[in-house]
């Protein structure tokens, strides 16, 4: 085996011993080692090859996803690392660990220039100074080159890219320069891989052409409309079935395209495309014109044959057969009609819903911008929290309104059964008026020997439970003694409280008493100053402070790599755990 080379070893050396700040400018030094050698000999494979095997590449990899403006260099910085990072991928042998490389670094490294690409457009799209948008343009062109440089040497990351959500939220945007430069990567990836669009799913595909469509539909920007175009006609070029899907998915595209763009300067590519339309909608109207006459024929064949077998049994037939006719002929023309009103409503229901998930979409991404990447748990569960709810809701109208029709038949069973009983009612009710009234006949009374027994019962009763009476002197001491009994348990309640406040407050102070005499030194040893630290309680205190600091000291240097988890915490917030280890045994308070 051939020697690493030494420039390669060094700068892995840096790097390894350097802090995180510092780690993207000195990978800048590998552009300088990378255009020593030139594109396609053995000392550039074996260059990439030394520098994939020393990490440097997975550094330049992880380098993207952090914040630049934080760091030194910059986005300008950013941009270049994703140019060396697109260089040392393509070109590249790796003799180990192939699948590793191409199914999970690969892909690895598209996403984060995505990422990267997406940082980029946004800023530019905020940015308010004609200078600083230049730049943040230029350095979105560099990655998005480096991007298409990338797939460009490694063909099967075409269907990657396009898969990737951060590649549909950077061409979903209201911005012409962005939108240009993703179309742009867009017609490259068709380019390199014709067939690639037929390789992702059918969201995906559908989610891309309904971007393009509605560029097309939504701006009268010629630029914009001619990218737009171009991109339409190379995807009907490559594949007829494509051409059905235009054709059956947007059946207003030939007019928009004819109306709104003929005469902005592309009409010969927008002419090539309104034919490839033309000749699908003219075949299938064709063989769908065919059918149609061969069913009308069987049809009128077979209604003629039953009309004539009919008109000889039943002369009267006519009358019913003009009258079947004239209602068939009206319902198919409200089925028309209705069938017409229903794809109008569909269509246009269907704009209103892709404009409604647009508007949602750019809400979610300022709304995730905007919070802070240690709050976006939290938001995500209060989203789902109010998903859940709006689904339970729905879902309990559902339950409510079946259980409804299934009740229906015996709610009307009961109403039936409450009109019969009031009838019944009424009938036996008319019967009893109608009834002879006997004669009133005098309730028997009660004998003088019952009336006396009676009477005795009720006063053995009242002897064996005599009515308890309290009067008003006894009821003020019996509620003063009450009055008495809870101040009583009041003040103990308080002084207990008192009590156990100062027994933390002892066990603290203990604690701070015996940690200070295990750290303190020997009775040899001892000086007239060091009894200062028992004598006065705020030196424990600002000993204890001391320590402290010196422990969010150590957290904020660090080295970058254990930090990779917190890349979203800011800077300046320090663990709960690292200070409670020192601040937990702290006892506060002044002299005794």
């Amino acid at each position: 085996l051939a020697a690493a080379d030494p420039r390669v070893l060094a700068l892995a050396a840096q790097v390894a011993e350097s802090r995180e700040q510092d780690i993207p400018l000195l990978l800048l030094k590998l552009k300088g080692i990378l255009n020593s050698a030139s594109l396609g000999r053995e000392e550039s494979k074996k260059i990439k090859q030394d520098i994939y095997s020393y990490d440097l590449t997975q550094y330049c990899m992880l380098v993207l996803r952090q914040d630049h403006s934080r760091l030194r260099g910059g986005w300008a910085t950013a941009a270049q690392l994703a140019e060396i990072l697109s260089h040392c991928c393509v070109g590249l042998e790796v003799k180990e660990d192939t699948a590793e490389f191409y199914k999970k670094f690969l892909p690895s490294a598209i996403d984060n220039l995505l990422f990267l690409g997406r940082r980029l457009q946004a800023r530019y799209i905020r940015a308010i100074k004609d200078e600083e948008k230049q730049d943040f343009l230029r350095w979105f062109q560099t990655v998005t080159d480096a991007i298409c440089w990338l797939f460009g040497g490694h063909i099967q990351l075409a269907a990657c890219v396009l898969q990737n959500d951060h590649f549909l939220q950077l061409l979903i945007t209201d911005d012409v320069e962005t939108a240009i430069i993703m179309m742009s990567v867009l017609h490259s990836i068709l380019r390199v891989n014709s067939s690639v669009l037929l390789q992702v799913d059918e969201e995906t595909l559908h989610s891309v052409l309904d971007e393009l469509v509605y560029k097309l539909s939504s701006t009268t920007n010629p630029v914009v409309g001619n990218a737009a175009t171009k991109l339409l006609l190379l995807v009907a070029k490559f594949c007829k079935q494509l051409v059905k899907l235009l054709t059956a998915r947007y059946k207003g595209l030939k007019g928009l395209l004819s109306k709104q763009w003929i005469g902005k300067g592309f009409d010969k590519d927008l002419s090539q495309l309104l034919d490839l339309l033309d000749l699908e909608q003219s075949s299938g109207k064709g063989e769908m014109q065919r059918q149609h006459q061969a069913a009308c024929i069987i049809q009128a064949t077979w209604r003629g044959f039953l009309t004539r077998k009919r008109l000889k049994k039943l002369p009267q037939a006519v009358t019913a057969l003009q009258r079947s006719f004239r209602a068939k002929r009206e319902q198919e023309l409200q089925h028309l009609k209705k069938q017409k009103e229903d794809e109008a409503l569909k269509l246009q229901m269907q704009l209103q819903r892709q404009r409604a998930m647009r508007l949602f979409h750019e809400r979610q991404l300022a709304l995730l911008e905007i919070i802070h990447a240690s709050q976006v748990n939290k938001y995500m569960e209060e989203m789902e929290g109010k998903s859940a709810l709006t689904i339970q809701r729905f879902w309990r109208g559902y339950r409510a309104r079946r259980n409804f029709h299934q009740q229906r038949q015996s709610l009307k069973e009961y109403k039936a059964a409450v009109v019969i009983q009031r009838a019944a009612c009424k009938f036996l009710e008319k019967r009893r008026r109608r009834r002879p009234l006997s004669s009133w006949k005098d309730p028997k009374g009660l004998t003088d020997e019952q009336r006396l027994a009676l009477q005795q019962k009720v006063d053995d009763y009242i002897k064996l439970h005599p009515a308890s009476q309290m009067s008003e002197e006894m009821s003020k001491e019996l509620h003063m003694q009450a009055q008495e009994k809870l101040a009583q348990f009041l003040l103990r309640s308080r002084l207990d409280q008192r009590a156990a406040q100062r027994r933390e407050t002892l066990l603290a102070q203990v604690n701070t008493d015996v940690e200070l005499l295990m750290n303190a030194p020997g009775l040899a040893e001892i000086m007239e100053k060091d009894l200062d630290v028992f004598m006065s309680r705020s030196i424990p205190v600002a000993t204890k402070a001391r320590q402290s600091h010196n422990t969010m000291l150590k957290y904020t240097r660090c080295p970058w790599w254990k930090k990779l988890g917190d890349e979203f915490v800011e800077d300046d917030v320090i663990p709960d755990d690292a200070l409670n280890a020192e601040l937990g045994t702290l006892f506060i308070g002044g002299r005794k």
